[in-house]
């Protein structure tokens, strides 16, 4: 499930900037990522907005498994948010560990990973990423989708 956004919208990844100030432009391919944690949060917002070519651009060759553009536009996820935990950055190499929270069919979760990534040619690319396992929030923590409400009065309700 993508989302309808503007250019003036602020930008799904979190950042809170506007859409066409941070990664709309890596998605027209404008402009490249110029670190893993940029690649990791334009990478997000292409799930989010739908810019599955983008997904695959970014997504180096020899690790795809045959993923198609087709497969990724099929996903039913409705994204809630991202955070960033993690950052390392050494010379041709880089990884970030996040959580990206989404509901699918009335059930919040998140990825949680810690993704790799390599520079090649002065393009960052994803790699591969290590799956973990994490839990809910709490009722009284703050929201996942970062609306400054408690999660048991916003994102909470998408399950019911």
């Amino acid at each position: 499930m993508t989302i309808n956004i503007s250019p003036t919208d602020l930008c799904p990844c979190g950042s809170k900037t506007l859409y066409q100030q941070c990664c709309l432009p890596l998605h027209c391919a404008e402009k490249v990522a110029q670190s893993p944690q940029q690649l990791m949060r334009s990478r997000y917002c292409a799930f989010v907005v739908g810019q599955f070519d983008y997904l695959i651009a970014t997504h180096h060759p020899n690790y795809r498994q045959g993923l198609t553009v087709e497969q990724l536009a099929q996903s039913n996820t409705h994204w809630l948010g991202l955070e960033l935990l993690a950052t390392e950055q050494r010379e041709n190499n880089g990884e970030v560990t996040f959580k990206a929270w989404y509901v699918e069919d009335k059930h919040i979760d998140a990825i949680y990973e810690k993704s790799s990534f390599v520079l090649v040619d002065e393009q960052w690319l994803y790699t591969e990423g290590k799956q973990m396992s994490t839990r809910s929030p709490a009722r009284n923590e703050p929201c996942i989708c970062h609306s400054g409400r408690k999660f048991k009065q916003c994102c909470a309700k998408l399950t019911h």
